[in-house]
């Protein structure tokens, strides 16, 4: 498939970008802004200064991956103030110092003499969440005692960083997370002489693991170096072993593909389905292998289904904003279904950063009467930001304006300046462990499709990427009732469409219990389910998938407001996946079947449109 993006109608495209179109710069310097006293600057060497700064920021946030040194050494001096001025701090910290080198002496004599301590064989455990010691092998001197000092080291850090007061919530959480990265790296597990497993390893194979785990570090350099998928992901091919569910593109605009599947059976739910990805990946995540393809198993049940396959944008679409991405994406879309299925109302469905998007485009369709919405399905979608979890420790000025440097020399943010965060989030199995396991034991865990998918990243436009992270994160505007869509603010509650709403457990994108906020922000009927799994594993969870489980509970108009909490305790587990119920709920909201409806119409577009899954996705 050609990578040149295709002519699209005129009427398609984005709107012209002004100078005042674009988001408010930082100043560069304004004679009339200076004092009195200072003379003008005629020549513009403040803002040549300006943008030197912002290309040197630039340069520094590629090799940091984003992530903004001036934000954390703000956090770090705040927090050595805060620790120098709370002598009652540092007394307490010295006291627990004291107390744990007492246990760690205590569990080192009764090592030696081989009999347990008064607390028991070990002084301190893991964390549930830590994988790291569990080998039976860490339980033998050595190692034993080795592991131990450094989780007592590690627990006072934690202390450390911590319960200060006057220390900005945001200072303590970067600081804690920092402590905690750093001492990811020293780990004992980390290194080949203090970790027995790999030195079993090491010993069985006559050190053929090293070698092979040599081998591994150099295919994933040179991976790297040239941009190609990780080992295996090969396997997972784009039209021949994923998105290989039947289809067409029906539209195409500059921003979008609207793909429409072929029916599975032979009636139809008489209204569509709408689905409205995350831009921030491709969109197959939901029609991944047959297996365990969402969209698959929409239309086995009988749905028409229509999906957005967002353009991964390029330096050219720097100025696209989010009201482009609601113009272009889900509002050009239900023009486009209405002409293929007149007459009928379309359940739409939104995934993380689209679910948001699709959250404000209902809100301004409430607001102007539009009725073309027969319910609304929100997959790991937050419309609050204020306990938006761990990723929160990246979303300050500081550090806004940092990345804002880097989109703004490159006109987009890439998707491997956006990983470092997301991994730093869960370090111990993103980056630790793996790496044990792929360089010190020279084993490489199997590729799934879910990973390859997750290689295969996007950009994201300097100015839609810009008002976002302000916007939503920083500002919370649409939550607070300041986001604005054709110079009116929205209020979510004026939906007054039946709601569908997943959250996973173990959610660190998008918290469940943030998710869980659509309760507070809409008065409708709300179904809320909660599921095991991930942000990307708890939704891709297809029946018959092991160990799946799920609570969910249903939101009644005049039912009063119920806390996360509680919710859980009362909510009813069921085993299995929560596919089935979302597919009983959406049956419930639809009005009888029909034939399938035409497979789009070529009148829609200038050209002819290739079959699924489009040209778009395979974009570079």
């Amino acid at each position: 498939m050609s990578d040149t993006t295709p002519t699209v109608p005129s009427e398609a495209a984005p709107r012209a970008a002004t100078t005042s179109d674009l988001p408010p710069p930082r100043s560069l310097g304004n004679a009339a802004e200076d004092p009195p006293h200072w003379e003008p600057d005629p020549a513009g060497y403040t803002a040549t200064f300006a943008v030197l700064d912002r290309a040197i920021n630039a340069s520094i946030a590629r090799l940091t991956r984003g992530l903004s040194p001036r934000a954390m050494i703000a956090a770090y001096l705040d927090w050595a103030s805060g620790i120098m001025l709370s002598p009652g701090k540092q007394a307490q910290l010295l006291h627990k110092a004291q107390r744990k080198w007492t246990r760690y002496l205590a569990h080192l004599q009764s090592a030696i003499t081989g009999q347990e301590s008064a607390s028991g064989a070990t002084c301190i455990e893991p964390l549930p969440q830590d994988h790291r010691f569990r080998d039976p092998a860490w339980q033998q001197p050595p190692f034993n005692l080795i592991y131990q000092g450094f989780l007592l080291t590690q627990q006072w850090w934690h202390n450390a960083t911590t319960d200060i007061v006057g220390l900005a919530p945001e200072n303590e959480r970067a600081v804690a997370f920092a402590a905690r990265q750093i001492l990811d790296v020293l780990s004992p597990s980390n290194f080949l002489f203090t970790n027995p497993v790999v030195l079993d390893a090491t010993l069985r194979s006559g050190g053929r693991n090293l070698v092979d785990g040599l081998r591994h570090l150099v295919e994933d350099i040179q991976a790297a170096a040239t941009g190609r998928g990780p080992v295996g992901s090969e396997a997972f091919r784009v039209g021949r072993d994923v998105a290989v569910s039947p289809g067409k593109v029906v539209y195409r605009n500059a921003l979008i593909e609207l793909i429409q599947y072929a029916p599975a059976t032979e009636k139809v739910h008489r209204q569509p389905v709408l689905i409205v990805p995350a831009w921030i990946m491709k969109y197959y995540i939901l029609d991944l292998s047959p297996r365990n393809s969402l969209v698959r198993y929409l239309v086995e049940q009988g749905h028409t289904v229509f999906m957005i396959s967002w353009k991964n944008v390029g330096p050219e679409d720097r100025d696209l904003d989010m009201d482009d991405y609601r113009r272009l994406g889900p509002m050009a879309s239900l023009d486009a279904i209405g002409r293929i299925v007149p007459g009928e109302k379309v359940h739409a469905v939104g995934y993380c950063l689209g679910g948001t998007l699709l959250a404000i485009a209902a809100a301004a369709m409430a607001q102007a009467n539009d009725d073309r919405l027969a319910s609304l399905t929100f997959l790991a979608t937050q419309v609050d930001f204020e306990e938006a979890g761990e990723l929160m420790l990246f979303i300050n000025e500081k550090q806004i304006a940092f990345l804002e440097d880097l989109m703004w020399e490159q006109g987009f943010l890439d998707t491997t300046q956006m990983a470092g965060a997301f991994q730093l989030l869960r370090s111990n199995d993103l980056i630790w462990s793996r790496m044990v396991r792929d360089y010190l034991m020279g084993k490489r865990a199997p590729m799934t499709d879910l990973m390859a998918w997750n290689a295969d990243g996007t950009r994201m436009p300097y100015r839609m990427h810009s008002e976002y992270l302000r916007r939503l994160f920083l500002k919370n505007d649409l939550a607070e009732g300041r986001y604005e869509v054709d110079g009116r603010r929205l209020s979510l509650g004026d939906i007054r469409l039946p709601l569908f709403v997943v959250g996973t457990e173990t959610d660190h994108v998008a918290p469940w219990r943030s998710v869980y906020k659509f309760h507070l922000f809409t008065s409708t009927p709300l179904t809320f389910v909660l599921t095991s799994g991930g942000h990307n594993a708890g939704i891709v969870s297809e029946p018959g998938h092991p160990k799946r489980h799920f609570r969910v509970a249903t939101r009644r108009p005049q039912d009063r407001y119920v806390d996360p909490d509680r919710w859980l305790a009362r909510a009813t587990l069921k085993e299995g996946s929560w596919w089935p119920e979302w597919a009983a709920w959406l049956a419930a909201q639809s009005t009888g079947t029909t034939a399938p409806p035409p497979m789009g119409s070529e009148a829609l577009a200038d050209e002819p449109l290739p079959d699924a899954p489009g040209s778009y996705v395979f974009m570079r």
